[in-house]
């Protein structure tokens, strides 16, 4: 876990961070506008390559895991993936009890503006927290007549999404 994240965090952090990257590869994924479960894996191939393809590669080689635990891992990390993407946060998720990057917390990354924040995916917000990109987010009940259910909204202060 620890590896697939180092790696995806870096990755997706260059893909924002490159003018050509995001707007080459990465964009590809932010033209969805409205969160849903298989945005996740919507993508330009280059993209899907570095970030995700690499990333379990990587965490193979490093683990040692026999082949067939490690396809149960990769799974599952792409079941974690699409359900950070799906735009539903429920209390009963078990994986938004286990993990701190959850529907909510990736959310705030997609909303507009949000592309500098929260690039951790799909386990852990560790390298968000120690680099700086970090963005804590509330969560709200909208009205009604603005299509009700809940809202990611990242928690700010006058100067800054605080840390």
């Amino acid at each position: 876990m620890f590896v697939l994240d180092a790696w995806q965090y870096f990755a997706h952090r260059l893909m924002h961070s490159s003018r050509y990257m995001y707007r080459r590869f990465h964009s590809w994924h932010h033209r969805v506008v409205a969160p849903y479960a298989f945005a996740a894996q919507y993508g330009h191939p280059v993209d899907g390559v570095l970030t995700e393809a690499l990333s379990g590669a990587a965490a193979y080689l490093a683990s040692g895991l026999p082949p067939r635990a490690a396809a149960f891992f990769l799974a599952f990390a792409t079941v974690k993936g699409i359900d950070d993407h799906c735009g539903l946060l429920v209390p009963w998720n078990p994986l938004h009890a286990a993990f701190a990057n959850n529907t909510a917390y990736h959310d705030v990354h997609h909303q507009l503006g949000g592309g500098r924040r929260n690039f951790s995916q799909p386990f852990f917000v560790v390298w968000d927290r120690l680099l700086g990109t970090h963005a804590g987010y509330t969560v709200t009940v909208r009205e009604r007549n603005n299509g009700g259910g809940l809202e990611a909204k990242p928690i700010r202060n006058d100067r800054h999404v605080l840390l």
